[in-house]
């Protein structure tokens, strides 16, 4: 193992690039799905029972479809957004479209959680549906939106895993080049003590985050 132990910075750097950034995007996109989805049902403060159909079966097929099987599925997308299908480029249009419904999901839930009183009480205050998403829907519940960040981080931390078996790079695609190929049994080890740091640092931070925000 010694001969490949300088490839384990690049390839735990690799992970941290495709984490941070189609976790970056991720987020933004769930929360926008997740906003719109809340304020469009039938309860909502602007219901339209097209758009959050639409979107509410969008968000259940994507998450409903193994990530193993989206990643060969969505290759023609990688190739016409990035023109690769290989490398950290190749890898995000799959992880972003993999974890985007799991965020939207999550940032839904934290929502729904706030008390109905909260939401009525600004609407006979007169607050606009923008102030009361951006006053009541997104910062009365951020401790609920950390842990689901947190939660779909985690997960995320798979499905890189996963990608780097079709040639995206990172920690997976070392446990599957050197410690399944080659036999290499302590290099898997390492890989996955590497991969349980990375998680126990996300876990870390997030518990840490919801303890600040929490009221």
């Amino acid at each position: 193992m010694i001969e490949y132990a300088d490839q384990f910075p690049k390839a735990t750097w690799d992970t941290l690039v495709m984490l941070f950034w189609s976790g970056l995007v991720s987020i933004i996109l769930g929360l926008i799905l997740a906003v719109v989805v809340v304020i469009t049902r039938k309860d909502g403060i602007a219901p339209n029972k097209w758009v959050f159909w639409i979107l509410d079966k969008i968000i259940n097929l994507f998450r409903a479809i193994p990530f193993i099987i989206l990643v060969p599925a969505l290759a023609f997308l990688s190739r016409f957004v990035f023109h690769t299908t290989i490398g950290i480029t190749g890898a995000m249009v799959p992880l972003i479209v993999g974890t985007v419904p799991f965020m939207a999901r999550q940032f839904e839930s934290a929502i729904m959680e706030i008390p109905e009183g909260v939401v009525e009480a600004s609407i006979s205050m007169g607050m606009t549906n923008w102030q009361i998403i951006t006053q009541v829907y997104l910062r009365e519940n951020i401790p609920g939106m950390i842990r689901g960040v947190t939660i779909t981080l985690i997960a995320l931390i798979g499905q890189i895993a996963i990608v780097g078996a079709v040639g995206a790079g990172g920690l997976g695609d070392m446990a599957i080049r050197y410690g399944n190929g080659r036999r290499m049994t302590d290099i898997t080890y390492v890989v996955i003590l590497l991969i349980l740091i990375i998680i126990s640092i996300i876990q870390l931070i997030g518990d840490r985050l919801v303890a600040k925000f929490t009221r």
